[in-house]
């Protein structure tokens, strides 16, 4: 089985807006079960909204606007990676973090493609797997990972291929140490991290405070006025992870 190691750019911007964030450009490596890197996958992608790259996107990434001007749209690169990729058989897919799967699953769900492939196959969150081998919670970037694990980094951040390249090298080192058996596939999401650590704290005051311990006193406690439930499946993804976290810590 070979192993993929995926990274993203998307035009993330630092305004409100409605309209969808879209990929950039796709970068990765592939090695073989020897942990060599026998190839390597690299496009810039034109977005249908903002073609124009904001200044802090311009600047984090680097990317030429001249070049992703001329770049190709999301549906024939999506293609040409599926098809550089293979049956998901084939091979585990590395990311670091999940957020590069989620933007991919809403392209296509944007582009009105077919979104079984990337729904279906499995992948290893990198980042999850470095924390547990280090044994820490905060998350930490692919160059601090570097950094700390003695790897001198190569090659431009914020770009795809470089950042691919970079992670495949955390990779690498710590490959003996992680339990592959932690694989998952993409799931829906309707709430974030902020929104779950908030629940992960409540829960343990509720308990060393002795406060009923029930999701309407939580509710009515700590999330009025923070986190809207109107949309009920957050509500109800809410609600699983506080009966999850409560049986955790009881």
């Amino acid at each position: 089985m070979d192993y993929i190691i995926l990274d993203i750019e998307f035009n993330g911007r630092k305004f409100a807006s409605d309209l969808p964030m879209e990929v950039i450009e796709i970068g990765a490596v592939r090695l073989d079960e020897s942990l060599k890197i026998v190839n390597e996958f690299s496009s810039l992608i034109k977005p249908v909204y903002f073609p124009k790259l904001n200044n802090f996107i311009k600047k984090k990434t680097g990317i030429p606007q001249d070049e992703l001007d001329i770049a190709p749209g999301f549906p024939p690169v999506i293609a040409e990676f599926e098809k550089w990729l293979g049956s998901p058989d084939s091979f585990l897919l590395f990311t670091w973090g999940g957020e590069d799967i989620k933007r991919i699953v809403f392209d296509t769900r944007m582009h009105k493609l077919n979104e079984a492939y990337w729904t279906g196959l499995h992948y290893f969150d990198l980042l999850k797997g470095y924390l547990r081998y280090k044994k820490v919670t905060n998350d930490v970037s692919v160059e601090a990972a570097l950094l700390d694990l003695g790897i001198a980094p190569e090659g431009s951040a914020h770009r795809a291929l470089d950042d691919a390249r970079m992670t495949a090298e955390v990779f690498r080192k710590i490959a003996a140490d992680l339990d592959l058996s932690l694989k998952q596939q993409y799931k829906d999401q309707f709430s974030n991290s902020k929104e779950r650590r908030l629940i992960k704290n409540a829960v343990r005051t509720m308990i060393s405070q002795k406060k009923p311990q029930t999701w309407e006193a939580f509710v009515e406690s700590y999330l009025a006025e923070k986190i809207p439930l109107t949309d009920p499946r957050k509500a109800a993804e809410l609600r699983d992870y506080f009966h999850s976290e409560l049986e955790k810590k009881q």
